[in-house]
């Protein structure tokens, strides 16, 4: 017999995957070489390329239909995920094969120069940050110059402030006293996505 928390569990990770689930996230996916490494799949039974999946494959049709409305750039691109997917042609060498060693970004770099508009995409896409932190990190900036108190500021100071904050806390990473003196708190955490993984309580707080 199932436990109840099983069900919320189960909901929480279907909820999960449908919000990570769009055309975007199908084609990234597909583009990850590591997961047509055999290695990889061979590791779980239940593992499959993400050519062979169906609903990742109709997403990843989709999204690059609307990246390339051409219908010439559309076929020529299909053919490139082709020669990917199914190790055809320059991919068939022992090197390009060995696609679950380095970084997608790095691999791509390296083999993806025989399809030129899939390597382009691929670059794009794996240089995107994977987490809205970035975005959020910025967004609380604005709250914090732009709030209830100084609800008169016009948009464009607004942004200008913005700008300086940002700009200032990355300026004050390069000085001496960054990790001694209050400039610290300007940047707790950092850039990383999983930014107050060894921040403490109080220095949050305290921010």
């Amino acid at each position: 017999e199932l436990s109840s928390s099983y069900f919320v569990v189960h909901e929480i990770l279907v909820d999960m995957w449908n919000k990570s689930n769009t055309p975007l996230h199908c084609l990234a996916h597909s583009l990850i070489p590591r997961y047509y490494n055999l290695s990889w799949l061979n590791d779980a039974s239940n593992r499959q390329p993400p050519h062979q999946d169906n609903e990742i494959s109709k997403e990843r049709k989709n999204c690059l239909k609307r990246i390339f409305p051409n219908n010439e750039e559309f076929r020529a691109v299909q053919v490139e995920y082709a020669k990917f997917s199914g190790c055809l042609e320059s991919f068939s060498d022992f090197d390009s094969m060995c696609r679950g060693k380095i970084d997608p970004k790095h691999w791509w770099f390296l083999y993806g120069s025989s399809t030129p508009l899939l390597q382009k995409l691929a670059l794009k896409l794996f240089g995107q940050p994977s987490s809205s932190s970035c975005a959020e990190r910025n967004w609380s900036t604005y709250s914090f110059v732009h709030s209830i108190k100084r609800n008169k500021m016009t948009p464009q100071r607004a942004e200008d402030l913005v700008f300086v904050h940002t700009n200032l806390r990355l300026l004050s990473r390069r000085s001496p006293t960054y990790k001694e003196w209050g400039s610290k708190m300007l940047d707790v955490g950092g850039d990383h996505h999983d930014s107050f993984e060894d921040v403490g309580v109080l220095e949050i707080a305290n921010l």
